[in-house]
């Protein structure tokens, strides 16, 4: 379950202590991770707007907000936030003193959801070996809770982009038994989240990324 963060987070200072908060206790917003290296952080720019619109619709999750806000993965506002997402067609580089508050943020309870645009995976697992050097970046199967929450989805990840052609897949990290960092790969979530006229994706398409990304947010914020 995902955790409140006290203390001087961005390190430096004192140790910060994670304090668990009773789900529902506090609205929920999303923030977009604006890393470093050049790849284009900015992208799917109606999707979080229409996911969040999505939550307050279709549950009963308080939602701060009607877009989600920004943040830099080396500073404190990283710990106003307990779900981050990011996405991209490029690289992704953090700087150590950025992977080691990520990574901190993330051990303490926030949870990471990086979506691939179609060419950010090569930079996105060398990153996480930067954040969780012993960690492995595993595929999650079709089994897994993330796939039955709000929704069913027995066949895993949909389909919304045909990238390389491959099946759309779901890798994960995990420490101390917990999902911190999710990764939809060869599948394109974001894409099928923004706005019709963006894409021209139909609208199958477009209900089948909304659902499972509510999934993805139930999912983080009851485990």
């Amino acid at each position: 379950m995902l955790q409140r963060f006290l203390g001087d987070e961005a390190g430096g200072g004192e140790a910060f202590t994670p304090v668990q908060v009773v789900f529902g206790a506090r609205a929920f917003g999303i923030a977009r991770l604006k890393y470093g290296g050049g790849g284009d952080w900015y992208g799917d720019q109606t999707s979080l707007r229409n996911l969040l619109t999505g939550l307050r619709e279709r549950t009963n999750i308080p939602v701060a907000g009607d877009d989600a806000a920004t943040v830099e993965p080396g500073t404190a506002a990283l710990y106003q936030f307990p779900f981050v997402f990011a996405a991209g067609h490029g690289n992704i580089k953090f700087t150590d003193a950025e992977a080691s508050n990520l990574r901190r943020w993330l051990v303490a309870g926030g949870f990471l959801w990086v979506d691939d645009d179609f060419g950010i995976s090569p930079s996105f697992r060398r990153e996480m070996k930067k954040l969780f050097p012993d960690a492995e970046l595993v595929e999650l199967p079709f089994d897994h809770p993330v796939f039955h929450q709000v929704y069913e989805f027995p066949g895993g990840l949909p389909k919304i982009h045909e990238h390389d052609g491959g099946p759309a897949r779901a890798y994960g990290i995990v420490r101390d038994g917990r999902l911190c960092v999710f990764f939809s790969f060869d599948c394109d979530l974001g894409d099928g989240l923004e706005d019709e006229e963006v894409h021209h994706d139909p609208p199958e398409k477009r209900e089948a990324a909304l659902k499972m990304s509510i999934n993805i947010v139930q999912y983080a914020l009851t485990h």
